[in-house]
C-alpha cells in the first residue's frame, strides 16, 4: 500500500466538507476529468460518484463507491477505471486544530494494473497522490478563508 501525507491549513471539518462533496472530485482527483452524477446519499457507504477518466476523445466512464465513512475522520473508497482496474483509497484526517494532516493510502485491488510490480505502482501512486493532496489543500484552504 502506498501512503502520502500532507498538512492542510484548514480544520478537519473543512477538509471533510470538500471530501464529502462528490461534485468536487474532478477538481482534486488526478485523472478524473468530469463528474456525471453523485448519489444524493454521498458519502454514505454504498453511495457512488459517476465519473469519467482521461481526456476527450479517450474518456472512460466509471464509478467510485464509498466503502466506509467516518465524518471528519476517514473516508474509504473503491475507485474504478476499467479497463485499467480497481483500487482502494483511504483518506484519514488527523485534526490538529487549525490544521489537518491528511494521509492518503492507495493500492490496486483488481484488473490489469495489478500486474504492475509493486515498486513501479508505488512510484506512480506517490506522484499522483501528492498532486491530489495538493489540489485538495487548495480547495479546503480556500473554503476556510
Amino acid at each position: 500500500m502506498t501512503v502520502v501525507s500532507r498538512e492542510i491549513a484548514a480544520s478537519a471539518d473543512q477538509v471533510f466538507a470538500v471530501l464529502s462533496d462528490g461534485w468536487t472530485y474532478a477538481s482534486w482527483v488526478v485523472g478524473a476529468s468530469r463528474i456525471r452524477h453523485v448519489d444524493a446519499s454521498f458519502p454514505a457507504p454504498g453511495a457512488e460518484i459517476h465519473h469519467s477518466v482521461g481526456s476527450w476523445p479517450m474518456l472512460v466512464d466509471d464509478t467510485t463507491s464509498v466503502i466506509a465513512c467516518e465524518p471528519g475522520r476517514r473516508l474509504e473508497l473503491r475507485v474504478r477505471a476499467w479497463p485499467f482496474g480497481e483500487g482502494f483509497v483511504g483518506l484519514t484526517l488527523h485534526d490538529e486544530g487549525d490544521t489537518t494532516t491528511v494521509d492518503m493510502e492507495e493500492h490496486t485491488v483488481n484488473g490489469p494494473a495489478k500486474l504492475l510490480p509493486k515498486p513501479a505502482e508505488a512510484v506512480a501512486l506517490k506522484a499522483r497522490n501528492r498532486e491530489a493532496l495538493r489540489r485538495l489543500a487548495y480547495l479546503a484552504e480556500g473554503r476556510s478563508r
